[in-house]
Order: structure tokens, then sequence, then C-alpha cells
């Protein structure tokens, strides 16, 4: 199975190195991308938003043949559910990462600071700590040296959806900072955090207890998380 991997915010796709073994040791193709404007450092930013980053996965997705798992890590989960709502029928089975799925009208995240065209990683002390568990000082250190400034109209633009066959997609969700039995119970409230969440007919939920980074903090169990669900997944 080819296993599209889409990073979160100020990531590339060699934030993956730690997950991709567990993956390929068990017989599938990992795919992880790097999207645009986050090439580099020094990379324009300008003008792309969160539409290009759907549109770059669904790329990928029209380049490989059958169907395939994507993988989004926090706000990459936004991002492969409005590849969900473009492509239904080639996607197997959709993994959000510590994350989940963006509905109509919504945006990523609208609060954080941008410098122009940028959004560059916040200082540590403006996470929350649930973020933070297990990531020690030397992998702060080795995250902020990576970190490429994040386009801010990816953050910033509402989501637009189209095709309700999305919801009839297979869905796992990995909790990480909350536990499982929290998005049940936002959930079972109406909680619009996770409205779009609750629509979905064929959704399971694996808890992975550690901070907002599991490919730096739990590289290996993440990837054998993955692997189970892909395993679970009929083709």
């Amino acid at each position: 199975m080819d296993i599209i991997l889409v990073p979160g915010f100020w990531l590339d796709a060699s934030s993956w190195a730690g997950v991709v073994p567990a993956i390929e040791a068990a017989g599938h193709r990992s795919v992880p991308l790097t999207l645009p404007g986050l090439e580099s450092k020094d990379a324009n930013r300008a003008g792309i938003g969160l539409r290009d980053h759907i549109d770059a996965v669904v790329a990928a997705v029209d380049g490989l043949d059958g169907k395939v798992v994507l993988v989004g890590h926090s706000g990459g989960g936004a991002i492969i559910h409005g590849v969900i709502d473009a492509r239904p029928d080639r996607v197997a089975r959709a993994i959000y990462v510590d994350s989940g799925p963006l509905g109509e009208g919504g945006v990523v995240n609208d609060e954080l600071e941008a410098d122009g065209d940028d959004i560059p990683l916040p200082p540590w002390e403006g996470f929350e700590d649930a973020d933070l568990v297990d990531l020690d000082d030397a992998l702060r250190e080795q995250f902020r040296a990576r970190a490429i400034p994040q386009p801010k109209g990816v953050a910033f633009d509402q989501q637009h959806l189209h095709d309700e066959r999305r919801y009839d997609v297979p869905a796992t969700v990995i909790a990480c900072e909350f536990p499982s039995a929290m998005l049940h119970e936002w959930i079972a409230g109406g909680h619009p955090f996770v409205a779009e969440l609750g629509r979905m007919t064929d959704v399971e939920y694996v808890d992975l207890p550690t901070g907002h980074w599991p490919q730096f903090t739990k590289p290996d169990e993440l990837g054998s998380v993955i692997v189970a669900a892909v395993d679970r997944t009929g083709t």
C-alpha cells in the first residue's frame, strides 16, 4: 500500500524519517511530502494557501496507482481531509495523527503570529504543556533547527468542501495529547471542534500518549500504529 505522509506545520518530508522504517519493514511504500513553501527556510511563501497544499497532495495521489492511505499530522489533518473531499474514491483510509478533519469554513489556526507571509515556529512557552510532553531539550533543539516558516495562508484560509462521500472514507484518529475518551465526550457534547469528525461514519481511535509531535517523541510506536491501521484496511 502507498502511504502518503503529510507533515504538520513547520516541517518537511524529512520529519517522518523516524516513522518510515516501520512502514517499509511491513512491506508498504512510504511517500513523505514536502509541501509548497516548505522547501527551505528561504523559500517564497507569498500567496501559498490551504488549497495549494491540498492540491499538492491531490497531485501526489493522482501520480500513484490504486487506492492510497493518507496520514496527516496536526495541520496536515486539515489538508488530507481536503484531499479526501477531492478524491474520495482514491483513499482507502485517512489517519489523523494528533489531528482531525477540518470542516467547511474552518481554519487551521488563525491565532498564530505571522511575520508577513511567514509564520515562524513560536517560542516553546507559546505552546501548552500537553504539546511538549516527551519533547526533551535535545529534541526541541533539533526541531527548532529544522523548523521552516509556515505559509500564513495555510493557517488562515478557510476550508472549502464539496463531496459528502468524504464522510464514508474509513478513518483512524491517533490520540496523543488528549485521550480518545475525551474526543468521544466532545463529540457526544456537540463540541464544534469535533463536529466534522462526528459526521464520519467509520472512525477508529487509537491512544498513543505523548505530546503533539509523536514522530519525534515516539517514532517507532507511531510507525507501528500506522501499520496496524493500514493492515486493518480492506483494499
